[in-house]
């Protein structure tokens, strides 16, 4: 057997146990971040399973590395804004396995110098699906807002506090603003302010309509008054601004589907040449002046891009 062959068979079995450790990594039980011998001191814990221990080992030795709270782009703060409940460690082991499985397809599609450009487009991907959940999950989090103060009107109509009303809300509304509200009713009672607990959150989800409920409580608090009334005049002015911000995007949205097709319109093409005519577009990997222009036009088309996206975005 020739050595291409023996190449072949090593890179088709290293794909192989690439993914199976992603699968066992992907499919492992969530990451606890309390201690199993917290969680049962009595030590009846019972036997791990295999996916247990193998993904266990892999993200054991990359959190040795990274810590337990990430490093870089990639921390905890950032999984926890996009609403991902992996660990920094996991999400790292199966950018690993993605990257090596990247750069063994692009070796076989378009040769060994294609197979770095595979491999460094997998972080990218992952970063952008990050981003892409966090800013969907902030936007699902300003959609609530307006039912959350109605509940929270009705409410203290009712006679509740309103730490009360907040655990009430938490038991009514779905992600994220369950979990948000969850974790102010949770460190208020444990001893935390309420309004600088509100405060970390709309930072967290970008929300000054949030802040401006915690100010609005903060404010009833020290003077007094209809806290109820108050409420449903921010949330009159939050209803507002909501319409006025679909108008906006109504209005802008020819611009942003423009900016998204010029922005995919490189990668369409490099895919569609690929497929048609291989040796054409595979100049650009293997020949110097082909990965110069690789490079100038990835500088070209991140300019663009930023230049695109800050002519369609819109602040008020």
């Amino acid at each position: 057997m020739n050595p291409a062959a023996w190449l072949l068979i090593g890179g088709l079995a290293a794909v192989v146990a690439a993914l199976t450790l992603g699968v066992l990594v992907a499919f492992r039980p969530a990451t606890s971040r309390v201690g199993r011998e917290r969680r049962r001191p009595d030590g009846a814990a019972g036997e791990e399973s295999t996916i247990a221990r193998v993904g266990g080992a892999a993200v054991t030795a990359v959190e040795a590395k990274i810590g337990t709270t990430g490093r870089g782009w990639l921390t905890a703060e950032t999984l926890e804004k996009a609403g991902v409940r992996q660990s920094p460690a996991e999400i790292v082991v199966l950018t690993i396995i993605g990257s090596a499985v990247a750069a063994a397809l692009g070796w076989a599609l378009a040769g060994p110098p294609a197979a770095p450009l595979f491999a460094l487009a997998v972080p990218g991907g992952v970063a952008v699906v990050l981003h892409v959940r966090t800013q969907r999950r902030r936007a699902t989090f300003e959609e609530q807002l307006p039912d959350l103060l109605l509940t929270l009107a009705g409410s203290l109509r009712a006679g509740h506090s309103v730490l009360r009303a907040f655990d009430a809300a938490a038991g009514e509304f779905g992600a994220p603003m369950s979990g948000v509200l969850s974790r102010i009713v949770n460190e208020s009672r444990v001893g935390r302010n309420l309004e600088s607990t509100m405060l970390e959150a709309s930072e967290r989800m970008r929300s000054e309509d949030f802040a401006w409920i915690a100010e609005a409580i903060r404010i009833n608090r020290e003077v007094g008054g209809d806290l109820a009334r108050v409420l449903d005049q921010v949330g009159a002015t939050i209803r507002e601004r909501a319409e006025l911000k679909g108008q906006v995007r109504a209005l802008s949205a020819e611009g942003r589907i423009s900016a998204y097709i010029l922005i995919a319109l490189p990668f369409a093409l490099s895919l569609l040449m690929s497929l048609l005519n291989p040796g054409y577009i595979g100049q650009l990997v293997t020949h110097p002046i082909g990965l110069i222009m690789l490079v100038v036009g990835a500088l070209m088309l991140a300019i663009g891009t930023i230049v695109l996206t800050r002519m369609t975005r819109i602040e008020f």
